[in-house]
């Protein structure tokens, strides 16, 4: 309580101080009570050091002004001294009304702070039990769609094996992809929810994030040749070896080729950068890939890594919106960060751990 009123008292330093916080209505309050007590407090200083004076001035024209003048000079000390005394007994008054009101003030915010956490609490644990509901209804329909889907799948591979007209051959032929991608979309949610709930096991290793870009383009090599796209890798030469789970780490980069392949315009290239970067203390291993997209962009970069979420222009192409969420979950469960930068048709997204 000393050190605020200290800091209120000085003088051209209240307003400063309590220019932006909660107690500048109660500092007001009192600042103009002191106001008004000083103000009082020097009237009556005046009323005396007028009386003083003219009982100086009275004494010069009469007798024994020796005695009297001693007398009157007694009077203006006197009054000095009653300044300083009552002076200082007035601080001290208007410092405990401070403390009062400040002590008072505190304890009211407290209350409040103390209700706000309870309510930041309490919406938290709901919140945190709304994932977890939604976690478990998708992991549920995930599993109730796998097993009647691996059957269709199979009897489609029977029916295959059967003389069919060229008609229902391509009639089936359109079936099986579809399953396909259903069955990979279900995958997708099953791996997505699991992500999300916290529960991956995972199993580190050491690997190079150059080796693992290689791999991933030979794995891909046909999808790349069949979209028009040309790919320009700019892979550092220097070390970029990364403790981390190999097949996660995978996934998340062949979402990032895939999502290019899906949504970069026809005939334009495809820029595969890895650098290092530092990131305080320590180095980062960076993978940038930045594609000129085929529509327009008009969404944030913060709705694009929601489930399910395309470009508007986009829900015509064959993406299920759960590559980059899968991406963003994945980069967060392995400890590293995903980012996207949007700068006009160029689309690029960044993974670093």
């Amino acid at each position: 309580m000393k050190l605020r009123y200290r800091n209120w008292s000085q003088k051209g330093s209240a307003e400063t101080y309590l220019q932006d916080t909660e107690d500048s209505i109660y500092y007001q309050t009192w600042k103009a009570k002191e106001k008004q007590s000083e103000k009082r407090f020097r009237n009556i200083l005046a009323v005396e050091l007028s009386a003083a004076a003219a009982y100086l001035f009275f004494i010069s024209y009469s007798s024994g002004w020796g005695w009297n003048y001693a007398a009157g000079y007694m009077m203006v000390a006197t009054v000095f001294i009653e300044y300083i005394c009552c002076r200082e007994v007035i601080q001290r008054y208007w410092r405990n009304e401070l403390d009062q009101i400040m002590e008072q003030t505190e304890s009211f915010f407290q209350k409040r702070l103390e209700q706000a956490l309870e309510i930041e609490r309490k919406s938290l644990e709901k919140v945190s039990r709304s994932d977890q509901l939604r976690v478990d209804l998708i992991t549920n329909v995930s599993h109730d769609l796998k097993t009647p889907l691996t059957s269709i799948v199979g009897y489609l591979e029977l029916i295959k094996k059967e003389e069919l007209s060229d008609v229902v051959r391509d009639y089936v032929d359109v079936i099986s992809t579809r399953a396909g991608k259903l069955g990979e979309m279900i995958n997708s949610l099953f791996s997505l929810a699991k992500a999300s709930s916290g529960n991956v096991e995972l199993h580190k290793e050491t690997f190079e994030l150059n080796r693992l870009m290689e791999q991933i383009f030979a794995d891909m090599d046909d999808r790349i040749k069949e979209s028009g796209l040309k790919f320009v890798t700019q892979l550092t030469e220097e070390d970029t070896a990364i403790y981390s789970d190999n097949s996660y780490f995978y996934r998340i980069c062949q979402n990032l080729v895939e999502n290019a392949l899906k949504y970069s315009a026809k005939g334009t290239r495809v820029f595969v950068k890895t650098y290092k970067k530092e990131a305080g203390t320590d180095q980062k291993i960076v993978l940038e890939i930045t594609n000129t997209s085929g529509y327009e962009m008009d969404f944030e970069k913060e709705d694009i890594i929601e489930r399910f979420s395309r470009g508007d222009k986009a829900r015509t192409s064959e993406g299920n919106g759960l590559g980059l969420a899968i991406v963003s979950t994945y980069a967060k469960a392995l400890g590293g960060e995903f980012d996207i930068k949007i700068d006009c048709d160029q689309f690029k997204a960044i993974v670093s751990i």
